[in-house]
């Protein structure tokens, strides 16, 4: 059989045209000036029938190495962490995996409560009342973070730190220049935020400063201290990226005065897949539920007293006046979301904590093997699960060297800056075992000598 599925026959094709009433399909294109159209067949190969195809691509697709393949130390904004079981078995039921937007609340309940349930989770874990149904990935949810705070405030100004992941920070910036806000880096100091700089780049028409809890290059970032200089910043807002698996033990952002919380909840339940897709989360201030993009399911109760979900808040511009609306995101990401909310409600509270606790411990015990192994560590701050180590070397071929050895090393910051040359940015999860951390350490030892 040539045929998964069947082709439209000639027979279909002409009866098509025969109704709307015209010779052939080029006739579909007569309004187009034949200077403009491609007059040559499309460079591409010939057609396949379906088994000679899938052969081809499964070759394509075995080139590739897994996380399953290999043992990963790299990290970088997508993380290998353990994933309930039960994760694939909810989101694969059709209920759930083909669900559209929940217009219908009255044959959505389902679909709502679970995303209700992840809002719910999300406000306790940042320490914020207010969260959204999710958003297409963590950079995004920050760079209409940014917007929101340009617009709430009235300034065209936002300072962002340098720790910011530097895709995160592109984002930001392309987002930006469609509002015409400047977006003015704030510049490191060992690892972490410059609090001189800060503060000397604070003044009244900063609209917000966006920092990374904990930042891109692993270390835990003074919230306390960047708290204490906003306090005479009236309007400024405080927007915090966060690893939601870090908050698990970590004091939350909201707690130190975060205006807007913002992330991913990769960590939660999602494969890393090539990058992609992800699911953003975006929180904030009760002040703010107007303004927070994309939409907001609530709890309320039918005309029989029965507690039921809707689709509360939809400040997009399909739903209202398109000069009223404060983002043109159009959708969430509703089934990783679901993912997220069953992986956090699979691993509970107290796990979550447990499991934060556990990247911190393996984390620290990878980073003393790799120092008895003669590797530099260069930031030596509070850090949750990533660090930096220095190797003096190409990491391309030191990356190379290991994945022959059965291992994904850690992320090349050489990509990121050229003075990060010979850095390498490792990642250590719950799922690393003390074997697998020890053979690491002395692969990048034997390669250091």
């Amino acid at each position: 059989m040539e045929f998964r599925y069947l082709p439209m026959t000639k027979e279909d094709k002409q009866e098509m045209l025969d109704v709307i009433g015209i010779k052939d399909t080029e006739a579909l294109f007569a309004d187009i000036p034949s200077s403009v159209r491609l007059q040559t067949e499309l460079n591409l190969k010939a057609p396949m029938n379906e088994f000679a195809l899938s052969r081809e691509l499964t070759a394509m697709a075995n080139k590739n190495t897994s996380t399953k393949d290999v043992v990963s130390f790299l990290g970088a904004g997508v993380y290998d962490h353990y994933i309930p079981s039960i994760v694939d078995h909810v989101i694969s039921k059709s209920e759930f995996y083909t669900a559209y937007t929940p217009y219908q609340p009255e044959v959505s309940q389902g679909e709502l409560q679970a995303i209700f349930e992840f809002q719910t989770m999300i406000s306790e874990l940042t320490a914020l009342p207010i969260a959204n149904s999710s958003m297409y990935d963590g950079g995004t949810a920050l760079a209409e973070a940014v917007n929101l705070s340009a617009a709430q405030t009235k300034r065209k100004k936002v300072l962002v730190s340098d720790a910011v992941h530097p895709e995160y920070q592109q984002v930001i910036q392309t987002y930006a220049k469609g509002q015409e806000v400047e977006i003015i880096p704030i510049p490191l100091n060992n690892g972490t935020t410059d609090l001189t700089r800060l503060e000397a780049l604070l003044h009244d028409e900063i609209a917000g400063v966006v920092v990374q809890y904990p930042n891109f290059l692993g270390q835990i970032e003074p919230m306390e201290s960047i708290q204490k200089l906003l306090e005479d910043q009236e309007k400024t807002m405080l927007i915090v990226s966060s690893n939601p698996l870090a908050l698990g033990y970590l004091t939350p952002p909201g707690e130190f005065g975060a205006d807007i919380v913002t992330g991913d909840t990769q960590v939660f339940g999602i494969p890393a897949q090539f990058g992609g897709p992800h699911c953003g989360y975006f929180a904030t201030s009760k002040k703010l539920m107007r303004k927070v993009p994309g939409r907001l399911v609530g709890e309320t109760k039918d005309e029989n007293g029965a507690r039921g979900y809707v689709l509360t808040l939809q400040a997009r511009e399909q739903h209202i006046r398109r000069d009223k609306a404060t983002s043109n995101i159009c959708s969430n990401q509703a089934l990783n979301a679901l993912a997220s909310a069953v992986a956090m409600s699979s691993i509970g509270k107290h796990g979550i904590r447990k499991m934060a606790e556990l990247n911190m411990q393996k984390a620290r015990y990878a980073k003393k093997k790799l120092k008895e192994m003669g590797l530099a560590v260069v930031y030596e701050g509070s850090f949750f699960n990533e660090f930096v180590i220095q190797l003096d070397q190409d990491i391309a071929k030191v990356n190379a060297a290991l994945h022959d050895k059965g291992f994904l090393g850690g992320f090349d910051l050489g990509n990121v800056d050229p003075s990060y040359h010979g850095q390498m940015l490792v990642a250590v999860t719950e799922i690393r075992t003390k074997q697998e951390i020890n053979q690491f350490a002395e692969e990048l030892g034997d390669m250091h000598v």
